[in-house]
Order: C-alpha cells, then structure tokens, then sequence
C-alpha cells in the first residue's frame, strides 16, 4: 500500500481531499446499490428539499489504528441508529442499517492510505450525510434522497489538544428549542449556533456554553459537544430533549462507572457551575475537552476550575480510558470496538 508522507502529529481537524467516497440513492420507493466516486462534488436540483427546506442529517465517526497495525471502529452501530433517527425526525427515508455498515466500512478501506498511524495522535474521520435531492416548492418532504460517505484524515478538534480551554456562557442565543430538532444531529441545530460561536471566537474563547431555550436556568449544548462536570464522585450530565444524545457522553458514563463513580443524567441548573471540581466538553471530535473558564457574557461572572492550567484529574482518567479502548491499548469491556478485515 502507498505511504503518505504527511505530517500525521501535525494535522489540523479539517477536510483533506481523499482518493475515494461512497454514495447511494433512494428512488422510486428503495435504495440503490453502493456506488463509488473520486469526485468531491454532487450534483443535486436546484429546488431539492436539502437547499430550501433543511432536508439534511449527518454523523461524525471515527476510525484509529492501533499498535498492531489493524484498524478500529468504535460504536458504528450507535451511529447508524441515530441516523435513522434523525432522518425520522424531518421526515427523510431511514437508511438500513447494514447499508450504512456496508458504506463506511468500504469507504475506509478504499482509502486505507489515510488512516494516520497509531500514536500519531491522529484518526480518520467519517462523515456520512443524507439529504433530499427531490424537488418540491411546497413545504413537503423529498421523494428522493442521497446518501454520501466521506473521510478525512485529522487532528485534535481543538489546537490546544487535551488542554483546558475557556467558553463563553451565552444568555442571548438559543442552539434549539425543547420540541425542535435538538435532540437528532440536522445540519439547522449547527446553522442556528453560528452566530454565536463566532461572537465567542472573536472574544478569544474557545466554543460557548448554550443555556436552555425556554427558562435560561438550565445548562444545555456546549458548542457542538455534550456537557458534563463532576463533583463528590459523581459524574453529571444535562437532561433536555433539546440536546444530541452524544455516543461518547453516553460511552463515558459506562467508563464512569467503571471508574467507581456515580452518574447523574439530570437537569443542571446554572448555579450549579459553582459547585463543579471539573467540567468538560465530549463528542466524537474532541472527545474530551477540559474546560478552564467560562465567562458570563451578560454579568462577566466568571467560574474557574483550573489552577496550574492541567485537566482535572478524573477528566484525564476518563479521556485516557476511551482514548485506550478505541486504539486497542486497552480491553474492550463493553464490545464497543470492531476490528476491520
């Protein structure tokens, strides 16, 4: 296989053109057959439902390879299921889901290449995405739909890496409402944060913390991750039917656990940001993200849980557990991790 001299320890989180992706389609009443394309464009009606009416869902995976050499899935299946979810929830067709296991595992292999190497501190990122193709004016769902599988070699979502970083807490944004689309992973949730992530970027934060949309007492979205803190041995988390049930927030609850902790999916109200030894950020990107500071953008009030600018110690152990099942360094207890032939 040819090797690519890239910078692998040096990489950004972004998009790298790759040498192949996947695509199917949904029309006349089912699913075609998987189809393979070195083309990074698709061609779609200019009055598809995608385009005008949000007709869009997408999941964020990733594949690592370990210390043998072989290459690892984690949680694929958990994945594939809020896909169908998310497409239940704006009135898309559900994919199968031995045709999304079939998609992401030939797409990786396709561009094995890419796969950056163990202890590089880098994965290969998939991104499978269905939206519809279908032309409508009315506000109605699609007849057709496309289903697309990319990957792209990355590096740690956050430049800092594995280092407590600051978020702004922002009273005067709402990412989704309780009876919306907040709860599945559709392209409007992301859309509806834009503004005010880049209020939060300009002012030298990191991602910001959202708030709940109907009170603004409750801790809600951070950025486009979960959010947790953990206080007396105890591992908390929000519950809203606004937030994106994170695979890896739920995969860290399992490792919490395992650790001797106990776990709370509650709702958290924002006093309680006084009360936390640690708090953090997790999804699939970052995995873990330490969070340092977060600043109140209306009171300045500020809520600080690093000293000498270090994870907390319970962050770390949890971030080094998953980090270890999914590269194989450590037993899979929970059968998350799929070895790829």
């Amino acid at each position: 296989m040819e090797e690519l001299n890239l910078d692998w320890g040096n990489l950004p989180f972004g998009y790298m053109k790759t040498d192949y992706n996947v695509r199917c389609y949904y029309k006349n009443g089912e699913w075609g057959e998987l189809e393979i394309s070195s083309s990074e464009e698709v061609s779609i009606h200019m009055a598809s439902t995608a385009l005008h009416y949000g007709q869009e869902a997408f999941e964020g995976m990733k594949a690592f390879k370990g210390k043998d050499g072989k290459i690892r899935l984690f949680r694929w299946q958990e994945n594939a299921k809020r896909l169908q979810e998310s497409a239940d929830g704006i009135l898309m067709e559900k994919l199968p889901i031995d045709l999304f296991e079939n998609a992401i595992k030939k797409v990786i292999k396709l561009n094995e290449k890419f796969v950056p190497p163990y202890g590089s501190g880098a994965s290969l990122y998939i991104r499978p995405f269905l939206f519809g193709i279908g032309a409508q004016v009315g506000v109605r769902p699609a007849t057709e739909y496309m289903f697309v599988v990319f990957v792209s070699p990355v590096g740690p979502y956050f430049k800092t890496g594995f280092k407590p970083v600051n978020m702004l807490l922002a009273r005067g944004f709402d990412r989704a409402a309780p009876q919306g689309t907040g709860h599945i992973k559709v392209g409007g949730n992301y859309a509806s944060s834009l503004k005010a992530m880049k209020i939060a970027h300009d002012k030298g934060f990191a991602s910001v913390l959202f708030l709940d949309s109907k009170e603004k007492k409750y801790i809600d979205e951070c950025g486009p991750a979960n959010f947790f803190g953990i206080k007396n041995n105890t591992y908390i988390t929000p519950k809203s039917s606004s937030i994106l049930p994170s695979i890896t927030n739920k995969s860290l609850e399992k490792l919490a656990e395992m650790l001797g902790l106990k776990v709370e999916r509650r709702a958290v109200p924002i006093d309680e940001l006084e009360t936390f030894d640690e708090v953090g950020a997790c999804g699939t990107a970052a995995v873990i993200t330490p969070i340092g500071k977060i600043i109140d953008n209306d009171t300045d009030k500020e809520y600080s849980y690093t000293k000498d600018d270090k994870p907390g110690k319970i962050s770390t152990k949890l971030y080094e557990l998953l980090v270890s099942i999914q590269t194989g360094d450590t037993e899979d207890p929970f059968g998350w991790v799929e070895i790829l032939d």
